[in-house]
């Protein structure tokens, strides 16, 4: 070997090793400032109860305060193109679900991004979905409301679904929902899930395949509305009370859910990611985070790795890209 080469060797040695200790040196400063949670729906939702679960510790364990930040519209696209639009450097991280991230660019033309331009720091939690129907509405279970959708569109005033946006999951889930049954149904569009419950609790409305929460289940009992079924294979704990959507007889295979996570810009930095991973996973440990989430009926995550997660998010696009093919989804 040359002298030549020796020196090189030294060099790229040198190199590598200063890239690492300013990679370590960058993961001990981060963070030095708060940090924001951006939340793509406005305040009182289900997604903002799912932030305030776990900001406070997430902030313990990063050592800075953690700021919710509410911003509807767009199905999440506007929060998400915030996010996009601020420096990669992990101090404006993003709450969201493959509803925002993968469905929202496939079904809105002013949304930009592509799922591809996120990255999954760490699943957060997973959601059961509800049958949510108004209170007057003639039915108690899912094939009555079949059959008073079926009735309702044969006299030309077919039934409304609710959703959190065009080309949301709650808006693929309706339409769906009215393709596999054959009963034509009209989409009502809002920007978020507190919004369209006000509009369900006042009948103005008439069901929402929807994210649920124990706020449902208050409503449920008090008769402001009626929890039919939830989109599951068999009764689970937490919500045992309802249901479950294969109970019925039309639509025993209609199950879904979906979940949240934690999401940077791809090109945050490794060791930002890293810190970010590693406090997000130290919260889920968290006894009382996990008491609030499960409180909300949310199922918590188990910490995974940063590769495991990279799969999930890889895996639940491909899979939401085909929920949308299957009903012809187009960009509006």
């Amino acid at each position: 070997m040359t002298a030549s080469t020796h020196v090189f060797l030294r060099r790229v040695a040198a190199t590598l090793a200063g890239l690492a200790l300013a990679g370590s040196a960058m993961a001990q400063a981060f963070p030095t400032k708060p940090v924001t949670l951006m939340v793509p729906y406005p305040a009182g939702g289900p997604s903002d109860s799912v932030a305030r679960s776990l900001n406070n510790t997430l902030g313990k364990h990063l050592g800075q305060s953690v700021v919710v930040e509410n911003l509807g519209g767009a199905t999440g696209g506007i929060a998400a193109q915030k996010v996009l639009a601020a420096p990669s450097d992990g101090y404006m991280v993003f709450q969201g679900s493959p509803n925002e991230l993968i469905l929202s660019p496939l079904a809105n033309l002013a949304v930009k991004f592509k799922s591809e331009d996120f990255r999954l720091v760490q699943m957060i939690e997973s959601t059961h979905i509800a049958l949510v129907t108004r209170p007057d509405l003639p039915a108690n279970n899912a094939d009555e409301l079949l059959a008073y959708a079926r009735k309702q569109a044969a006299a030309g005033k077919p039934i409304t679904y609710a959703s959190v946006g065009p080309g949301s999951f709650y808006h693929l889930l309706g339409e769906h929902l009215s393709k596999v049954t054959g009963i034509p149904m009209v989409h009502v569009p809002y920007k978020g899930a507190a919004p369209a419950n006000q509009d369900l609790l006042g009948s103005r409305v008439d069901i929402f395949l929807a994210p649920y929460g124990k706020n449902y289940e208050e409503f449920h009992k008090q008769g402001k509305l009626k929890v039919l079924a939830m989109l599951n294979r068999e009764r689970m704990e937490g919500v045992k009370e309802y249901p479950a959507i294969s109970e019925s007889q039309a639509l025993k295979d209609f199950t879904f859910n979906t979940w949240s996570g934690l999401f940077v810009k791809k090109d945050t930095p490794e060791p930002v990611v890293q810190a970010l991973h590693k406090a997000m996973s130290e919260t889920l440990g968290d006894a009382q985070v996990r008491a609030n989430l499960e409180a909300n009926s949310r199922v918590p995550a188990k910490p995974q790795s940063l590769a495991a997660v990279s799969k999930v998010y890889t895996d639940g696009t491909a899979q939401y890209r085909a929920i949308a093919k299957s009903i012809d989804l187009k960009p509006q």
